[in-house]
């Protein structure tokens, strides 16, 4: 998540959300000159729950992380580091979110790489304080998926681009012959591009953001407590501490709640990730001692329902549209135990 003062990524606009692949293979939808051009199709694989397409920097291989969470997209320090690559302060960009600040440097890369198309001479921003795990080195965010159309079929380890002409009000969801579910999403742009829309848990609205970058759904404690779960609450268990870019720990539960619907979709009896996830998202401006807390989701819809649905996110259209692939929708899973961690960066005991 990218403070409101920040400058967006570079990689839309050098032209890499153009077509990526050698050839276009265009299909045609079933009514009107509606078309989808399919710009891209790359073979993903998962690390810690999230999808990641091979990639390389300067002639080195490296895992890239498909992150609709990430409002910009980043190289992480850790592999800016092992890559021998030279870093420059980035100025007066900053970035906050999950686990609060992290410093921001820029990059000139001569080669990059990703599902055999290739980009030279670029800067990329630098952040993030931990690793991520295997060879991801990059994140590949929202800035840049703005400008195409992205289908997750995750049940075949595919992800595909395309780009779209003359399909207004047109059903995009070409696989789906009995139809699809369909959600209208609003696309904040600016700053920090998200895509988020609302869902109802417990018969309530709830305001969620889609995050493949995030291995599993959560909800935030407070829009959990207004749910009626708290971590005192019968049948919550803690799964550990999590973290994001910044160096702060979150304490994680999961709780039961009763339903969570999404269009026609409803499920039952969910158990579902809440914490406090934006704790440490806020700022203090340049210059003045004044708190600045960036609008966030009261919920992440993450990888967990990617991979259980086929999932296409029209941005020509600001619409999702998904049918159900089998499997369980939410995967709460567990984390590292809180009282495992320490150092100055530890979070207090469960439930503070």
């Amino acid at each position: 998540m990218v403070a409101r003062r920040a400058v967006r990524a570079v990689l839309a606009a050098l032209g890499l959300a153009s077509c990526l692949a050698t050839a276009c293979n265009a299909h045609a939808a079933a009514t009107g000159k509606c078309t989808l051009a399919r710009t891209a199709e790359w073979q993903v694989r998962t690390t810690r729950g999230v999808p990641i397409v091979d990639g390389a920097i300067n002639g080195q291989k490296v895992g890239i992380m498909l992150d609709t969470g990430a409002g910009v997209s980043l190289l992480m320090r850790p592999a800016a580091e092992r890559l021998g690559l030279v870093r420059y302060d980035a100025g007066s960009v900053r970035i906050i979110g999950v686990g609060g600040e992290t410093k921001v440097e820029t990059v000139s890369i001569d080669e990059f790489v990703i599902g055999g198309d290739k980009r030279r001479n670029f800067r990329m921003l630098v952040a993030g304080e931990h690793e991520f795990g295997g060879d991801v080195a990059v994140i590949l965010g929202e800035d840049f998926f703005r400008h195409v159309d992205i289908e997750f079929d995750l049940a075949h380890d595919m992800v595909r681009l395309f780009q779209v002409k003359d399909c207004e009000g047109k059903s995009l969801a070409y696989w789906a012959t009995d139809g699809a579910g369909m959600i209208e999403f609003d696309t904040v742009f600016g700053a920090n591009p998200a895509i988020e829309f609302n869902v109802e848990i417990n018969g309530q609205p709830v305001k969620a953001q889609l995050d493949s970058g995030a291995s599993t759904s959560i909800l935030t404690k407070p829009e959990a407590a207004a749910l009626g779960v708290t971590p005192e609450s019968p049948g919550v268990v803690s799964v550990g501490c999590g973290r994001g870019a910044g160096r702060k720990l979150i304490p994680t539960w999961v709780g039961p709640f009763g339903s969570f619907r999404i269009d026609n979709e409803i499920i039952r009896d969910p158990s579902i990730r809440f914490a406090d996830i934006w704790k440490y998202s806020t700022y203090e401006g340049t210059g003045t001692r004044i708190a600045i807390t960036v609008v966030h989701p009261d919920m992440l819809l993450g990888a967990d329902f990617l991979r259980s649905h086929r999932v296409l996110i029209a941005h020509s259209q600001q619409r999702m549209y998904f049918t159900y692939a089998g499997g369980t929708v939410f995967q709460p899973g567990s984390l590292t135990p809180c009282e495992e961690l320490t150092g100055p960066d530890a979070p207090a005991p469960a439930g503070k």
